[in-house]
Formats: C-alpha cells, sequence, structure tokens
C-alpha cells in the first residue's frame, strides 16, 4: 500500500527516518504538519519527498495516511482536522492507536442528493420534506428514508398515510412515526423506508438496508433519488450532493469539530435551522464558513398543521427545544388563527407527555410524526374524543439569506447533468 506520512519537527529527524522506514507501507512522501524544535535549517533527510502542504501529499494519491506526529502540533482539534481532510478524499487515517476509515459509499445509477445532519433532532427530515415538495414538482422524485425506527426489509410507501393508518399500524406493533413515513404523510412524495444501526466517527452505519431500499426505490424509476440521513450518520451512497443541516443551538467547536468537519468537507450546502434571535447562529455560520467556503442559509422551523386550527385552543407537541416554543405558539396564533397555543417539547419523552396529555385542557391535539406522536399523542385524542392533526415543519430562510430553493434546483440540476455511469 502507498503510504503518507505526516510527521513534525518536534521529533528528531533520525527518528522519523527509521520510524519511516519501519512502516509495512511503501511510503511515497511526507507531510510536515508543523514544528520546528528539532529542526536544522532544511537540510534534513527523510528518506522520502518531503512537502509542507497537505494537498502536495495527496497529489502522491496514498492509499493510507499514516500519523507519526503528535502533541503540541497535532492536539486533538488539530488531528481530527487534518483527519476529515483526507477521509473527505476518500483515504483511511491511522495512527499509533487508531484508525479512521471514510465511510463506504455505495455508487447510485440515477441523479441523487442527500440530506445529512449533525445530529438528531436538528431538522433534517424538514429539510428532506421541504426539497422533495420543490423536487417533485418538475421531476419524478423517490425519497430514500434511514432511521433508527425503519422497517425490517425496504417498505415502499406511494400514497400519503392516514392518521388511522398510522394508529392502526401501532397498534400491529410497527413503528408508526418513522422518517419515511412523516415525508410520506406530509409530502405525498413517493417514498422508500429503510433502517440503519450504530454509527460512526464520520457517519457510516454499521448495519442498513439502505441498498436494498435503493433497489426498491429504482423500480419506479425516478428522475432523482432524496435521501434522508439519521441522526448524524450519512446514508451509506455515493450522493451527487449533499445538504449539511446544522442547528442553531449547536456549539460551534462540535459542528465544526471533530468529524463534523468530514461532514462539512463531503457538503455543497449548509442548512442553519432553528435561527431563533438570540440563538447565535452568526458565530456559527463564520464558523463554517471558515472550514469550506459553501453557502450557509440561516432558517427557521414554522408549524402548518394539515387542517384548519383558527380559533381553536390546541396543545402543539414537538422535538424542539424550549427557546423555540414561544415563536411556535405565536406563528400558531398569528399566521394559523389559534385561539389559544399550549407547546409541549416532550414528545421524545412518553413519562412527561402522558403526564402533559392529562392536564391539557383544549380542543385539539396538534403533532408532528416523530417519536410518540401516533401511539401516545394520537391514541390519547382518541381516548378522550379529540382530534388530532398532523404538522408539517415549514423550512424559512430568514430575511436577507441565499435563495435555499434556487440552491436545491441548482444541485438536483446538476446532478441530472452527470455522466450516466457514476461512482
Amino acid at each position: 500500500m502507498r503510504a503518507v506520512a505526516v510527521i513534525d519537527g518536534e521529533h528528531y529527524p533520525p527518528v522519523v527516518r527509521d520510524a519511516i522506514a519501519g512502516l509495512p507501507y511503501d511510503v511515497v512522501a511526507a507531510y510536515l504538519a508543523g514544528g520546528s524544535e528539532k529542526l536544522r535549517g532544511g537540510a534534513e533527510d527523510y528518506g522520502v519527498p518531503l512537502v509542507r502542504e497537505l494537498a502536495d501529499a495527496l497529489a502522491f494519491d496514498p492509499d493510507v495516511v499514516v500519523d507519526l506526529s503528535d502533541e503540541p502540533v497535532l492536539g486533538p482539534r488539530e488531528r481530527f482536522a487534518l483527519a476529515s481532510r483526507v477521509l473527505a478524499r476518500g483515504v483511511p487515517y491511522v495512527g499509533a492507536d487508531f484508525r479512521l476509515e471514510p465511510p463506504e459509499l455505495e455508487p447510485v445509477d440515477v441523479p441523487s442528493l442527500a440530506v445529512i445532519g449533525t445530529g438528531k433532532r436538528v431538522g433534517k427530515t424538514a429539510v428532506t420534506g421541504h426539497a422533495a415538495r420543490l423536487l417533485s414538482r418538475d421531476r419524478s422524485v423517490v425519497v430514500v428514508a434511514m432511521g433508527r425506527g425503519g422497517p425490517p426489509e425496504p417498505e415502499l410507501v406511494e400514497t400519503r398515510p392516514t392518521l388511522a393508518e398510522l394508529v392502526a399500524r401501532s397498534r400491529r406493533g410497527a413503528h408508526a412515526a418513522s422518517d419515511h413515513l412523516e415525508t410520506a404523510a406530509l409530502t405525498g412524495v413517493t417514498t422508500v423506508g429503510c433502517w440503519r444501526c450504530g454509527g460512526g466517527l464520520a457517519g457510516a452505519p454499521a448495519l442498513s438496508n439502505v441498498a436494498a431500499g435503493v433497489e426498491l426505490a429504482l423500480e419506479s424509476s425516478p428522475d432523482l433519488l432524496l435521501f434522508d440521513g439519521s441522526g448524524a450518520a450519512l446514508p451509506p451512497v455515493d450522493a451527487d450532493a449533499r445538504v449539511l443541516v446544522v442547528p442553531a443551538h449547536q456549539s460551534p467547536d462540535v459542528a465544526t469539530g471533530y468529524l463534523n468537519t468530514y461532514r462539512i468537507l463531503v457538503s455543497d450546502v449548509v442548512v442553519l435551522t432553528m435561527c431563533e434571535a438570540g440563538s447565535g447562529h452568526e458565530d456559527l455560520r463564520g464558523a463554517l464558513e471558515r472550514v469550506k467556503p459553501l453557502p450557509v442559509i440561516a432558517t427557521v422551523l414554522r408549524p402548518r398543521p394539515l387542517g384548519d386550527v383558527t380559533g381553536r385552543r390546541v396543545a402543539f407537541f414537538t422535538t424542539a427545544p424550549e427557546q423555540a416554543h414561544a415563536p411556535l405558539a405565536a406563528h400558531l396564533r398569528g399566521v394559523h388563527g389559534a385561539a389559544d397555543v399550549v407547546v409541549s417539547g416532550n414528545l421524545a419523552d412518553r413519562a412527561a407527555l402522558r403526564a402533559e396529555l392529562e392536564r391539557a385542557d383544549v380542543e385539539l391535539f396538534l403533532v408532528e410524526l416523530k417519536a410518540a406522536a401516533i401511539d401516545v399523542v394520537a391514541e390519547a385524542a382518541l381516548a378522550r374524543g379529540l382530534e388530532t392533526l398532523l404538522v408539517e415543519e415549514e423550512v424559512r430562510p430568514l430575511a436577507g439569506e441565499p435563495d435555499l430553493d434556487g440552491h436545491l434546483r441548482a444541485l438536483a440540476d446538476a446532478a441530472a447533468l452527470e455522466p450516466t455511469v457514476r461512482g
């Protein structure tokens, strides 16, 4: 295997030269990552060509990059940043006691776009739904959703599932709030549901049935496959483009650090969600743009009930963080005409949710199709004789932000221009 060694000037050059010679690889170059304490003016001989830029090192087309550096040149932050750039080139990054592999991404035979994220409950499915509605206006789109609650075999959903059908599904013991069901119910776009288990640092699932889901999706002869990631896990496909979803409340150190740097590097557009006043999204935008100069679009998520709530007292059950509850309630009152709104953020906490349901003195339940939406909220409404309406999360860019729809269309159009033979 061809290897590039990462070295530093804090090690005595003869030590590094002997270490390189002892590696079980064909070392074709050494990348000097920094440091100068042990260097003597550039006359050092490492036995291989020496380069001072990572791009120059990767130009040697290595099969692996081997880290022979250490503190203080490469601390944890710097090492993850370097590893991310190597992984983004599809090359493994190994060190004394670790090995980081780039996620294995299978080629896709049709144009494709993936929506990925830096964590759970960041708004990926809302962005996927927005893209599905937009792009299906002038092309055939199939969404392939990957979730921790996905079906054991890939499931094709070609019509909008009704609330009654979701309740029946739940009573049979199946998960009735999977992301593919949410997308199908809220957009009407054909959707395939898949499962995954586990997620690596760079986003590779430990196991999934996405490959079989792609085969099922291709039976519909779509013009575009739209992939919905799960948590921080990436769909294991070599999509033509990626949209990265990052929540405004996530620390810049987390959103751009560790192997989230990799996620930024392999993406084409960033959608910042939950950018409420005081969220600090401006600082987060700057941190993202320093990793890679790509479009960053600040947005808010706003509820749109799939039915009329005018003049009614409602309880809205969501997974949104508490700081977003007041804007959500104001939106339901001001835009949709609800008379009074109670917001609960405990949709993923069944015990707290049941306690709130018992106290809710309202006429109507509104619920996102997530977590305990069906087995707890919809069932509680049926027991009390109340109506339940599903709610979609509208993705609304802030004033003055880049054109989200324009960027999504451009990515889909560019994917359609890719060669027929992919991967």
